[in-house]
């Protein structure tokens, strides 16, 4: 079954934010758009306020204003759900409440034909119990729309239960055909994105509670080493607290208590506070006008050395080398097991252990640990860890070491797996539980968490990356450190390095 035809007319009911997002991106696309909300005249401010968005973009010079003219042509505000009667696909943007819904589908297929699709925006209620009370359960899907929608590339194509995997295709295509990156996947809590993002968030927050770092030092990590687009505690009061924490609430209920999905008694007292984030003007940062923001925590400069030793293979940090070789460090290879020395000081990749483990467990005197980079060789921060009792002189020597490479440097106490490691770890760690149940491909997994959340790299790719076997041993030290399950490896993880595969194969 292929995408619905431009002569397909589109009902959205809903019209607040998401829901005119939605009618909007329909119309542009060339459907005839129905728009319904309870709220008397709400459809109608809404397509006025597309038209302002709209007029804004014209101005600007990004939209020919006849384009805004036809899209606004075809919007149209309703009334009744009668009106929509007529419509091939409906699709439900109104408020989280699962009997609403399943009432608002019950009248939809009393009025509706028998070829019309039904589709629900929901981002965390099951689609199979929305679609339980219908004649014909078989014709309703979800149609997971990231907001803003118009900008937002992904969309998630939700089967439930009774879903028919032909309509599912349609949408798929339909929502290709809309400009969008859609992904299959199964009506599971959180289905793809809003699952495996938490751990983005948990690690973070898990940091700043053990006092790892502060906010701004852990965000500056996730961006200019991680790669992210934004470090967790400034995405969270963009999105805002009380939103995030209870769609974290949802999945850990969901998932009947994983701990996983644990939520964080930091974030739980910022929603007790009302601090929400920037729409109440404060959260982690302060957003009133004569707030400046908080910097990272960077290192004072160290005196730059001109040799380094390198025993063996780096591991995911080998690209390193070639940054100090370019800045005119002297670089002698040897056999051994991974380690950079300079001076007295011993630098090596985190494994997901401790520095003062490490360095009991293997004898390393005046050991320091790097994070993991997205890539080594554009990253503009790096975050270290070491033992207590560590020379100064050691110390100044690998600090001064990473410096030379051109990078700033952040000390963290002595956490496993710093931050980007664990985090990143995490990630793939939930995706491949994901991957595991059959919620969705591989490929949809990273194409959602590229597209819906703007990561730098799928979790899957990145682990493939970096090497399973590493991620494995990442995740077994950090379960040992915690004895906790919320470290547990995905048994599919544990598979595939033992077979020598990947997780794309």
């Amino acid at each position: 079954m292929s995408a619905l035809n431009l002569t397909a007319r589109i009902g959205v009911i809903g019209a607040g934010a998401m829901g005119a997002g939605i009618a909007q991106v329909a119309a542009q696309t060339g459907h005839q758009v129905l728009l319904l909300d309870n709220r008397p005249g709400a459809a109608a401010q809404a397509i006025d306020n597309i038209d302002r968005q709209l007029g804004k973009r014209v101005e600007n010079g990004k939209l020919a204003a006849e384009a805004r003219d036809a899209t606004l042509a075809r919007l149209h505000p309703v009334e009744s759900a009668q009106a929509l009667a007529d419509c091939s696909l409906i699709i439900e943007a109104i408020a989280e409440n699962l009997e609403a819904k399943r009432a608002l589908f019950v009248q939809l297929e009393s009025l509706c034909s028998a070829q019309c699709v039904f589709a629900s925006n929901t981002s965390s209620l099951s689609i199979t119990a929305i679609a339980a009370p219908l004649k014909h359960p078989h014709r309703l899907l979800g149609l997971h729309f990231f907001n803003p929608a118009p900008v937002m590339a992904l969309v998630e194509v939700v089967c439930g239960v009774a879903s028919d995997p032909a309509l599912a295709d349609c949408l798929y295509d339909t929502a290709k055909a809309w400009g969008k990156k859609p992904v299959h996947t199964r009506s599971t809590p959180g289905f793809i994105v809003n699952r495996v993002a938490r751990p983005f968030y948990a690690e973070s927050l898990r940091l700043l509670q053990e006092g790892a770092a502060d906010c701004p030092t852990l965000d500056a990590l996730l961006r200019e080493t991680g790669g992210f687009a934004m470090g967790a505690f400034e995405l969270t009061d963009l999105i805002g607290h009380d939103v995030n924490y209870a769609v974290t609430c949802s999945v850990f209920d969901a998932y009947y208590g994983d701990p996983r999905f644990q939520p964080s008694l930091a974030q739980k007292a910022l929603v007790d506070a009302g601090r929400l984030g920037r729409k109440s003007g404060q959260g982690f940062y302060c957003y009133s006008e004569q707030a400046e923001r908080p910097g990272p925590s960077t290192l004072p400069d160290a005196p730059a050395p001109q040799t380094c030793v390198v025993e063996g293979d780096l591991g995911a940090a080998q690209p390193l080398l070639s940054r100090l070789q370019d800045q005119g460090v002297k670089v002698i290879r040897r056999d051994g097991g991974g380690l950079l020395r300079v001076g007295d000081a011993v630098l090596a990749l985190s494994d997901g252990r401790m520095a003062c483990q490490r360095a009991q467990e293997d004898g390393l005197r005046n050991l320091i640990l790097l994070d993991l980079a997205f890539d080594y060789r554009q990253a503009t921060r790096i975050g270290i860890s070491c033992a207590a009792g560590i020379d100064p002189l050691a110390f100044e020597q690998g600090v001064g070491l990473l410096q030379r490479a051109g990078l700033h440097v952040s000390l963290l106490s002595d956490s496993p797996a710093l931050a980007v490691l664990r985090t990143v770890a995490m990630l793939a760690n939930e995706a491949a539980d994901a991957l595991l149940q059959g919620v969705a491909s591989a490929a949809d997994i990273d194409l959602a968490m590229r597209a819906g959340v703007n990561y730098p790299q799928g979790p899957l790719a990145w682990a493939d990356a970096i090497g399973p076997a590493y991620v494995l041993r990442v995740l077994h030290n950090l379960q040992a450190t915690y004895g906790e399950d919320r470290y547990r490896p995905s048994l599919l993880l544990r598979r595939r390095v033992a077979e020598g595969r990947t997780l794309h194969d």
